[in-house]
């Protein structure tokens, strides 16, 4: 980049010829003065459909400040955001995946349309993450992605507790185990205020993450999204803003290299994140032009000790995970382990060799825990083949211990006949619950099914039931819970056959995902299989099903960016 703080706003600010631009942004309350300034884009994901993104109108106001007292210009802007939590279980989940395009593609275009210098984009529930960072690598602008930070925990029983909890307590009502009133409760305390879900579910992973890859401050990331600290790192990222600016860089494709995607993973496995994380962070390379397989993640979390009792499947949330040290202690232990490459760098230039000694771990806290003393000695993703999916299939261990699962397949077309079915007691222990065509292109869009998941424990199944899908699934069960199965059913992958009472054999030792049926029977099963007609003939469901790759090449709809030499 070249070293001139305006290295694009010149072009729509300066000059004669550029009076009527001038006007229209005078007519807002613009100075000359402000726009002979950097114009820092201020990309905000505010929404008052959900807690996660419910704040980002107010740390808008305050990475403004930031950038004001440095020097630039801010221009704020808003895009999309779709709640996962809000439309779990509903045709509205649908729109999730879908949103992640869409959030990119808004913030690619506002800042090439109006010529920013640099952006900082804010960012909350789960595909927003992601998002802003597929358009910063796109633009390839000094900037910065700011996640809101998690939600408080709640409190019941004399526990915490999260959204988790909830989801688990409609499979327990629905058992007879609690009572509405008991449901009630805990739905009515679950969520205390603004902020991502509490746990290490998808937003805090992709936060963690996003901060290790170097595209958010050290540090930022693990401040809650409530906590009086989150306003003073704020401005002083606006501040950054503009430092990277007047520095010329890095720029996004500058810092985000393999080895800091290698960082990333590292953060994901020992945290016992999200799989999600996967499917993102095969998009994230691919518009980096960065080579990356699936095999990676498995290689890295196999080599990686999991290191965080984070929920789902441990004891803590976020919020517990800052005060025992945040990110940074996380990345230290990394690092001290040699799991974690410390020369990469991190979002103000900085390596993490130079961040990673400044954390500071809580005397007596439980929650991450000491190299010599880790929950498992590997992390808890792990990438499994065989002839149920071909392309590869994601599964989270950790949270259990269950590496082995052989029985029958119980299989449905859509998750709310899933669902309908736990609901009745219908899916008994040993079942293998199989849900199709809810991959990117047959769903399309791919839900995150974590009311099935939930459900299932709530009911006392968690623990002896699989679940294999073409979608993807959410939250803890102790069973196995399988998704990104590749190819899905709409393009015909082996998914496609199964039936009911067809055994399904998982082994994660092993990396194998079969279906125990001959090759000639699924060959012919398949070749007279007839994929459902498309839910949606028109609009941005039928644009978004013609256009999405495979998951296992992270669902993107544009063709990936070549890297060098290729």
């Amino acid at each position: 980049m070249p070293n001139d703080p305006r290295h694009k706003s010149h072009v729509i600010n300066d000059g004669p010829d550029r009076a009527p631009s001038r006007a229209m942004l005078k007519g807002i309350g613009f100075t000359d003065e402000d726009l002979k300034k950097p114009i820092i884009g201020v990309a905000s994901t505010w929404t008052e459909t959900m807690p996660c993104n419910f704040h980002l109108r107010h740390l808008a106001e305050e990475v403004k400040k930031g950038i004001r007292a440095a020097g630039g210009t801010p221009m704020e802007f808003d895009t999309i955001a779709i709640s996962d939590g809000v439309t779990m279980g509903t045709e509205g989940m649908k729109a999730s995946l879908v949103s992640r395009e869409l959030i990119a593609d808004s913030i690619e275009l506002v800042c090439r349309g109006h010529l920013f210098d640099g952006v900082v984009a804010l960012v909350g529930c789960d595909k927003t993450l992601p998002a802003a960072v597929m358009a910063l690598l796109r633009l390839d602008l000094p900037g910065l992605v700011l996640y809101g930070g998690s939600i408080a925990p709640g409190r019941h029983g004399g526990k915490d507790i999260t959204i988790q909890n909830v989801f688990e307590a409609v499979g327990a009502q629905a058992a007879g185990r609690i009572s509405l009133a008991t449901l009630k409760e805990i739905e009515d305390a679950a969520c205390p205020g603004a902020g991502a879900c509490g746990g290490q579910y998808t937003a805090n992973t992709m936060a963690m993450a996003t901060e290790i890859v170097g595209l958010g401050p050290p540090g930022y990331a693990s401040i809650p999204a409530t906590d009086p600290r989150k306003d003073a790192a704020t401005q002083a990222a606006g501040r950054l803003a503009v430092e990277l600016l007047t520095k010329g860089g890095p720029t996004p494709r500058q810092i985000v290299t393999r080895k800091s995607i290698e960082n990333a993973i590292a953060g994901v496995a020992a945290s016992g994140g999200s799989t999600n994380a996967v499917l993102h962070f095969m998009a994230i390379a691919s518009e980096a032009g960065i080579p990356l397989s699936l095999e990676d993640f498995d290689r890295i979390s196999a080599a990686t000790p999991l290191l965080c009792d984070l929920m789902p499947g441990g004891r803590f949330t976020a919020v517990d995970l800052n005060h025992a040290g945040g990110v940074g202690l996380v990345v230290q232990r990394l690092i001290a382990a040699g799991k974690l490459d410390g020369t990469q760098r991190t979002a103000d230039g900085k390596t993490w060799n130079d961040h990673a000694p400044l954390a500071t771990e809580t005397p007596g806290q439980e929650v991450i825990r000491p190299l010599s003393n880790p929950i498992k000695s590997t992390g808890g993703l792990v990438i499994l083949r065989g002839t149920l999916a071909p392309g590869g299939a994601v599964v989270k261990m950790s949270g259990h211990e269950r590496h082995q699962h052989r029985g029958p397949a119980r299989v449905f077309e859509r998750e709310e006949d899933a669902f309908a079915a736990v609901k009745a007691g219908a899916i008994k222990a040993g079942d293998v619950v199989v849900i199709r065509h809810e991959g990117p292109k047959g769903g399309p869009g791919m839900r995150e099914m974590l009311g099935v998941t939930a459900a299932l424990v709530g009911q006392g199944l968690g623990a002896s039931v699989a679940l294999v899908t073409d979608g993807r699934f959410s939250g803890a069960t102790r069973g196995l819970m399988i998704g990104h199965a590749s190819p899905e059913a709409a393009l015909r992958g082996p998914i496609a056959a199964v039936r009911d009472g067809d055994t399904i054999n998982i082994d994660a030792d092993t990396r194998k995902l079969d279906l125990e049926v001959a090759p000639e029977e699924i060959a012919a099963r398949l070749k007279a299989y007839q994929v459902p007609p498309a839910r949606y003939k028109t609009g941005v469901f039928a644009k978004y099903a013609a256009l999405v790759s495979s998951a296992e090449f992270g669902a993107v709809t544009a063709p990936p960016l070549q890297s060098e030499g290729s």
